[in-house]
């Protein structure tokens, strides 16, 4: 009797998420090509899910999993790397009973429905870092930082940043004022009326100033943007049906509605005082990630950041976790320009018609007129649907023009991260890359200015690291 073998429509991509994530202790890394430049050192963190299954069972979201984070040291020897799980309680928790305990982004508590409004939501810790001089933090979106040691990556417990009580929310997308030093950072408190809650550290992430202002419901908030003079938060009209969230018959990704007729929401602070300057409304869309934003000569901002029609990126984003997905939800590169005293948008224009996303610029210039924005796309004349971004990419925002680097069939780059040369004004792009043809991880290394060209180093990682999220570049000096 002749069988058929069932043909998989899985894309290379989702080897890397089938398997949970192998740690791997302090490793020296082997040159593959080319040679690490003389400019580059310091180290680069990444943070993702490195786990998204337990017990056989899967993870509800790809927001879900474990937060795992590599550190790659550059030094005058080379490179070394480790890989580490974000020790969390609910981590550890999970490992010893082998089986998942919590709530979480896209799942509901194991139980009775009737019992799974008592169950907490577990911290993931795996959405992006913040080095600080003495530590690591490892974020997430709602509840407080890990600290870890910038060397090791052993997690020490959770971090209070100098002054908050245990049940804050530090979110996962601070901002570093590049001139003062200062970061900036939000969370949102949900209860009887929902809180935006905004935070500056100084640059040894101790908070020193603080302010609230209610928001007129639960929503998405992922990020937001800081231009100098201001902080400026779009908030997008997706809110959460509370009560099947609360009542634990469904999880907040499954809670969260798509209401255009609210339109989007522009809330504009002042980075000095902290104190809300406008709130303004416009039309209806969604995003995840800020570019960057800035003032410009006439006063009026300007912000650019991947813009999506609807929340449907959500579901696609989901399908991420089970390695395979059909939902067709891009966004595309905008910029909005606004008057940050009224809150109202004055210009919106699309920058770049190709799908992209995790925008990142030139630490030195966040908050300034940054000319380059560097951004993970696909590679030209593919399926997008069933794919993840294949190349990655800088676009110059005053000549309008795009350079790709395609990085090959079945490669897959991690968010591109901007890295200064310490003994001249050269700049570097690393990321890390997961080559699907050999089932393995690699660290690469290119000129800023020729993402055209083949990359500058390649570094061979002991292990697979899945595809993730968030990263940050500290210098040694």
């Amino acid at each position: 009797m002749k069988t058929h073998t069932k043909i998989s429509a899985k894309k290379s991509w989702a080897k890397s998420l089938a398997l949970p994530a192998a740690e791997f202790p302090l490793t020296q890394l082997s040159v593959k090509t080319g040679k690490i430049p003389e400019g580059l050192r310091g180290s680069l963190y990444r943070n993702g899910p490195g786990r998204l299954e337990r017990g056989g069972v899967a993870a509800g979201h790809w927001f879900d999993g474990d937060g795992a984070i590599l550190a790659v040291h550059f030094t005058d020897v080379g490179a070394r790397a480790v890989y580490r799980y974000v020790q969390t309680a609910g981590y550890l928790a999970e490992e010893k009973a082998d089986k998942f305990l919590y709530s979480n982004y896209g799942m509901t508590a194991p139980g009775p429905v009737w019992l799974r409004w008592t169950k907490t939501v577990k911290n993931a810790a795996n959405t992006s870092v913040l080095a600080l001089p003495d530590r690591l933090l490892a974020l997430w979106e709602g509840g407080p930082p890990h600290r870890l040691d910038l060397q090791t990556l052993e997690t020490q417990g959770t971090d209070d940043l100098g002054s908050l009580d245990s049940k804050f929310v530090y979110s996962a997308h601070c901002k570093r004022d590049p001139i003062t030093g200062n970061i900036f950072n939000f969370g949102i408190t949900n209860g009887a009326t929902t809180k935006l809650n905004l935070y500056k550290s100084d640059f040894t992430g101790k908070v020193v100033q603080q302010s609230t202002v209610a928001l007129d419901g639960i929503y998405a908030l992922h990020d937001f943007v800081f231009a100098e003079k201001y902080l400026i938060f779009f908030i997008p009209p997706v809110q959460v049906n509370f009560l099947p969230l609360l009542t634990g018959i469904s999880s907040y990704s499954e809670s969260f509605k798509w209401k255009p007729e609210l339109g989007t929401q522009i809330l504009v602070f002042d980075s000095e005082t902290l104190s809300l300057v406008s709130r303004g409304k416009t039309d209806s869309w969604f995003q995840w990630h800020f570019a960057n934003g800035f003032v410009k000569e006439d006063g009026s901002v300007a912000v650019d950041f991947v813009r999506f029609a609807d929340f449907q990126t959500n579901q696609r984003l989901k399908e991420v976790a089970a390695g395979e997905t059909r939902t067709d939800a891009e966004g595309t590169l905008w910029r909005v320009c606004l008057n940050p005293q009224t809150g109202q948008v004055t210009a919106a224009e699309e920058l770049l018609d190709q799908p992209c996303e995790f925008p990142t610029v030139p630490p030195s210039e966040i908050g300034q007129d940054s000319r380059y924005i560097y951004l993970a796309m696909y590679r030209p004349n593919v399926d997008i649907v069933p794919e993840r971004f294949g190349a990655i990419a800088r676009f110059d925002t005053q000549s309008r023009n795009l350079t790709i680097a395609d990085l090959g069939e079945n490669r897959y780059p991690a968010e591109p991260i901007y890295v200064p040369d310490i003994f001249s004004d050269k700049g570097w792009i690393v990321t890390v890359i997961y080559d699907g043809n050999s089932d393995s991880s690699e660290v690469w290394i290119f000129d800023s200015d020729g993402l055209s060209r083949e990359p500058v180093c390649k570094l061979e990682l002991p292990g697979v690291i899945p595809l993730g999220f968030h990263g940050t570049w500290k210098s040694a000096v």
